[in-house]
């Protein structure tokens, strides 16, 4: 067999190759292949990529390779870090990049290491996801940002970058059900909305915790008129018990809400 080349049997007796390479003492699987000469190929481009400094992260093409894009960033990462991860990912003093795609590249804080070099990062209907004991955890939940929640109005970028998901960069605008932020002549506010056949408006309130509130008692009164739906809660962790309850007796609700209700 060829350098880096071992013969495989499939279960239906079928023959493929695997490609590996050993390099700093460690054992690397290259994957595998159709032919012993393709799996020859990968082992030839990751010797080279691994003995030859001239090709980097910043200018490696990845389309002229053999070796997946993902095998790739492993290969040059372990060879200028020493670290070894399964997933795409490239350290750098502070942050990781992890590269979905050659073209799609997205930025973690290095405190989230741990968590993306054993979990794999998907995408899915524009969404960004992880598989975590058998369901599907969205990225954006890590920074407190509902599911569904749209770009610009519940949550935005510092430095305008959708890719660069570090914490700093990352605002929750409205990390609440049913809240809305507004900006009318620089004056800050929140508006409050619940879905019972389309969007209804509860109130306008000067705080954050108001508004949420507002929506947890929109919700209590919907379901005291026997409408079912599940409506999400709100949890107010800044809150004590007391001062929640206190909340909750004097946030407003809209009399037009009330009597909508009453309609249904």
């Amino acid at each position: 067999m060829l350098t880096g080349v071992f013969k495989s049997t499939k279960k239906d007796g079928g023959i493929y190759y695997r490609s590996n390479i050993t390099y700093r003492s460690k054992h690397i699987s290259l994957g595998s292949f159709q032919t012993e000469q393709d799996a020859h190929q990968a082992y030839l481009e990751a010797d080279q990529m691994l003995q030859n400094t001239v090709v980097t992260i910043h200018n490696v093409p990845f389309t002229d390779y053999l070796l997946s894009h993902e095998k790739i960033v492993t290969l040059l990462n372990f060879r200028d870090n020493r670290i070894y991860i399964k997933n795409p990912i490239y350290m750098y003093r502070s942050y990781f990049n992890y590269y979905l795609t050659p073209e799609e590249i997205y930025k973690f804080d290095i405190d989230d290491l741990f968590y993306f070099s054993g979990h794999k990062l998907l995408k899915r209907g524009g969404h960004l996801y992880v598989n975590d004991y058998g369901m599907q955890v969205t990225i954006l939940s890590r920074y407190g940002i509902r599911n569904f929640a749209v770009a610009g109005k519940d949550y935005a970028f510092a430095n305008q970058d959708p890719y660069d998901l570090r914490y700093e960069n990352v605002i929750n605008i409205n990390p609440f059900h049913g809240v809305r932020q507004t900006n009318k002549n620089g004056i800050i506010s929140y508006d409050t909305y619940i879905h019972i056949r389309g969007d209804y408006r509860i109130g306008s309130y000067a705080t954050l915790h108001e508004a949420a509130i507002a929506y947890n008692k929109a919700a209590d009164l919907a379901r005291q008129h026997g409408i079912s739906k599940n409506f999400p809660t709100n949890f107010i962790t800044e809150l004590s018990a007391r001062e929640y309850a206190q909340s909750y007796v004097e946030v407003q609700i809209s009399e037009k809400y009330r009597k909508y209700l009453k309609q249904l």
